[in-house]
């Protein structure tokens, strides 16, 4: 099995750097090649790609702005491995990344396997908190991927893994975006194809590094969730339902305080204690436990409200997504 890492950047020459790093640190001979899409950056990185050119089987491709499903798909096309390993920029990979995932695919093939994320000890607070808020059970972490326990499971594009077969029978990502990996996911399935967590194949993933970037790309998460409800509505779960019905029962609450009921109110202050001291335990600092509460917050009010908004426009007044919301929609 060969493998081949497809990654695509858009103005990020440092993060590349790191990542790049970090793969010629591998402690296995598993070959494999690097494959970085420029996706029409104009902060290009092909100076830092170069560094590497002695110490990595590398290849670099320059083209027009089309997202990063699209500049994926265009990665695997010019690929020559048999087996892909999409990541994004931001990522950096252990040392034993690739004996895990070989490890894992031997013992249980399958077409498509996806990896969970960690911190490292250098991310900032802010990245600690999105992190634990990201990944924890006591918010959507289960829900998003990081259990196998809450459904079959739907690998995400920061650590995927897919098949030239999976890939041709499929024709990779479609030009969503959020979206693109639960997509995907859902088109194997349906084609017969097979998908798993690896658990001990993690990323460290520094994630957005600002509250307002984060609130953006949650808001954008929960935009897609009902697009994709009505492209597979077999696929709907009650969980998807669980940030917006989160945001609208604390808006009840705080209402009820003006009646002096605060029986409400105090569920919210009790799970935002408990997720307090769960972070303060997980990362041993009282202000990424802080930080934690707020990344929670700014989580579940960004994806509720996207969620909310998607879903009255596109199940309720039936509008075309790409119509509705052109901005997750990248012209091919």
């Amino acid at each position: 099995m060969y493998f081949s890492f497809i990654v695509p950047v858009y103005n990020r020459p440092d993060e590349i750097d790191e990542l790049l790093e970090s793969l010629t640190k591998f402690t296995s001979t598993i070959p494999f090649e690097v494959v970085i899409v420029e996706d029409g950056s104009t902060i290009p990185c092909q100076n830092i790609i170069e560094k590497y050119s002695d110490k990595l089987t590398i290849s670099y491709y320059f083209k027009p702005n089309s997202g990063p499903g699209d500049s994926r798909n265009y990665g695997m096309k010019v690929a020559k491995g048999d087996y892909f390993i999409i990541l994004d920029s931001d990522c950096i990979i252990p040392q034993d990344y690739l004996t895990q995932v070989q490890q894992s695919l031997d013992a249980e093939y399958v077409d498509c396997f996806g990896g969970p994320d960690a911190a490292l000890d250098s991310f900032s607070d802010i990245q600690k908190a999105i992190n634990f808020t990201m990944t924890s059970f006591l918010t959507t972490g289960g829900i998003r991927g990081g259990s196998e326990k809450v459904d079959k499971f739907q690998p995400r594009s920061f650590n995927m893994g897919l098949s030239k077969k999976a890939f041709e029978a499929s024709n990779g990502f479609g030009n969503i975006h959020p979206g693109e990996d639960p997509d995907l996911s859902i088109r194997l399935w349906n084609l017969g194809f097979k998908t798993k967590l690896i658990k001990n194949a993690f990323v460290y993933h520094k994630r957005r590094i600002s509250w307002e970037k984060f609130q953006i790309q949650v808001n954008k998460f929960g935009k897609a969730r009902p697009i994709l409800n009505s492209w597979y509505p077999e696929h709907k779960k009650i969980t998807f339902w669980f940030p917006s019905l989160f945001l609208l029962g604390f808006l009840f609450s705080v209402l009820t305080i003006v009646f002096n009921i605060y029986f409400f109110i105090s569920f919210y202050g009790l799970y935002f204690f408990i997720l307090f001291i769960n972070s303060l335990l997980a990362n041993k600092s009282l202000k990424i436990a802080l930080y934690s509460v707020w990344a929670a917050i700014i989580q579940f009010y960004g994806y509720g409200k996207g969620f909310l908004l998607s879903y009255y426009k596109v199940a309720i007044l039936k509008q075309e997504p790409q119509k509705a919301f052109p901005e997750l929609f990248f012209k091919k």
